[in-house]
């Protein structure tokens, strides 16, 4: 864990994101206390694409039957 104050942190900002993105934990501090983490955003996960399971899932028969009434009990339980 890497801690360097604010104004090492402004002098030095782009390759404290570079460490940041590469795995290394960066701390600011004001003074000798920690007061921040700089971390990289986490990657967003990619939108989800309406029928990309068309063909691929099939229901069964009975998939809409109403359930036995032991296994809805079950549920209740």
């Amino acid at each position: 864990m890497k801690i360097v104050t604010i104004h090492v942190a402004k002098t030095h900002l782009s390759r404290l994101i570079e460490k940041a993105c590469s795995g290394e934990e960066v701390v600011i501090a004001r003074g000798d206390q920690p007061v921040v983490k700089l971390v990289p955003v986490a990657k967003r996960a990619p939108k989800r694409k309406f029928g990309a399971l068309k063909g691929k899932v099939a229901l069964g028969d009975d998939f809409f039957r109403p359930l036995p009434r032991a296994a809805l009990d079950a549920w209740e339980k």
